[in-house]
């Protein structure tokens, strides 16, 4: 879907975080790319919890970070995904099964549940201490949200 039909209205807004986005990634050396396209993650989200049974979750999170956010891709696209698995070594014929029988649905079901029970509404949320810090964040916002030295 296009984000300035998901975001209709609040184009402004949309912009003002897109850039605030853009210099806390640049500031950090994370590489980011203005996307105008948003695409469902779920079956990347299923395949993730899979990657990580299997010990490789790190690489794979992070290829479909480069994949989503710095190439554009639809992670939404079994080749897609197929693509991205094979490229941090992960079997495909078993990420083709993982995916066509939906392995992981209630897993994610699960996350998706327990985000709801603590009203988390934006990616990514910290907490801790019963506190939270939504969005991407400055290193002193995660100061003030662990305490120093506790």
């Amino acid at each position: 879907m296009e984000l300035s039909k998901l975001f209709a209205g609040r184009e402004a807004e949309i912009a003002a975080m897109q850039g605030r986005l853009s210099q806390l990634a640049a500031a950090e050396g994370i590489p980011l790319t203005v996307r105008t396209r948003t695409y469902n993650s779920r079956r990347a989200q299923e395949l993730g919890k899979w990657a990580e049974l299997r010990g490789a979750g790190d690489p794979f999170h992070r290829a479909v970070y480069q994949a989503y956010f710095v190439e554009g891709s639809n992670i939404a696209l079994v080749d897609e995904l197929m693509r991205i698995a094979d490229s941090v070594g992960l079997p495909t014929d078993e990420v083709r099964a993982v995916l066509a029988e939906r392995r992981f649905a209630v897993a994610v079901d699960a996350d998706w549940q327990r985000a709801g029970k603590l009203r988390i509404t934006a990616v990514p949320t910290h907490l801790c201490n019963g506190k939270r810090l939504a969005g991407f964040s400055d290193y002193v916002d995660f100061v003030s949200l662990i305490g120093k030295g506790s």
